[in-house]
């Protein structure tokens, strides 16, 4: 076990699940996933989240997931495996599982498909936690949860010890100052954005970092922008948020709301990384959205201008 997880500042990559088919894992486009972000630079890693498509795969695949990717991290930053289930039983089965392999922490958002109110909120992660042997971090995703993490509710939970922090995905920065205000009761806990755009305001209102999805494909360029936060370099800020902000063109690509997770594997593989195939029920992109992917890669430096894919 890492130190008490509060040394945990910076990028955070939400890790894409890399597929060859159906329910089978890309073994070779994992490990080159996992040495590219890290060797961009990030503090840790966050596999089975949203952009890991964790809903969509299989318990077996899931545990091959956690087991491979400790094994291949070996360590050198630590890892987060997201448990979120509609059932606690299973949440708490991988929970445990990720505990054998030497995860270093979980993280658990709101139950979803049924909305539980805020009493129902805290009584759930009151019973899950002492069940759960990793330090946890609840993930605050309304957009596709329907249910917030209340600030009154968080401050309930901050008395549980296991609670090292708080991912929020809700692109609500009101939210998310209120949401800093709480290390004042608990300065141990990580606070992380996960709006990638908002990452230099995050950091003004007193955040710690993001989980940012462009991270699987940019690592460095992440890395570079809350460094730049950090050491109060202006200048270096605004010139990584204007890449950041151009990158962000390629999630416009494609009409369905599936298009943040297409996006994000097309252009991992145009840089070879790994397959651009996405859990059922997606489809990757078709030949001209990855000509559009392609592009904005080309135009901020991330894919060689004479690239033949």
């Amino acid at each position: 076990m890492h130190d008490r997880q509060q040394s945990l500042r910076g990028i955070v990559t939400p890790l894409v699940t890399p597929l060859l088919a159906r329910d089978k894992l890309e073994h070779e486009g994992l490990v080159r996933i996992l040495d590219h972000v890290i060797d961009g630079g990030v503090a840790g890693i966050f596999i089975l989240g949203t952009t890991g498509e964790a809903p969509s795969l299989s318990y077996r695949l899931r545990r091959q997931m956690i087991r491979e990717t400790t094994q291949l991290v070996n360590g050198r930053v630590p890892v987060l495996v997201g448990v979120t289930d509609t059932a606690l039983v299973e949440s708490v089965e991988l929970a445990r599982y990720a505990a054998d392999c030497g995860a270093d922490a979980v993280v658990l958002t709101t139950p979803y498909y049924f909305p539980a109110g805020q009493t129902e909120l805290t009584a759930y992660v009151q019973n899950i936690a002492p069940l759960i042997p990793l330090p946890l971090i609840l993930y605050n995703m309304p957009g596709l949860t329907k249910v917030w993490f209340e600030i009154e509710t968080l401050r309930v939970l901050s008395n549980i010890d296991s609670i090292t922090g708080v991912k929020d995905s809700s692109g609500d920065l009101e939210y998310f100052g209120r949401l800093c205000k709480l290390k004042e009761d608990r300065p141990d806990w990580t606070i992380l954005i996960g709006p990638e755009a908002k990452l230099p305001d995050a950091h003004r209102l007193g955040g710690d970092g993001g989980v940012n999805g462009g991270s699987n494909v940019a690592p460095r360029l992440f890395v570079d922008c809350h460094k730049a936060l950090c050491d109060g370099d202006e200048q270096q800020v605004a010139q990584t948020l204007e890449t950041i902000l151009a990158f962000q063109e390629i999630y416009e690509i494609g009409k369905y709301a599936s298009r943040y997770i297409k996006a994000t594997k097309s252009a991992l593989s145009l840089i070879g990384i790994c397959s651009d195939l996405p859990a059922d029920p997606f489809h990757p992109f078709l030949a001209p959205e990855r000509e559009r992917v392609a592009a904005i890669l080309r135009d901020i430096g991330l894919l060689a201008p004479q690239s033949n894919e």
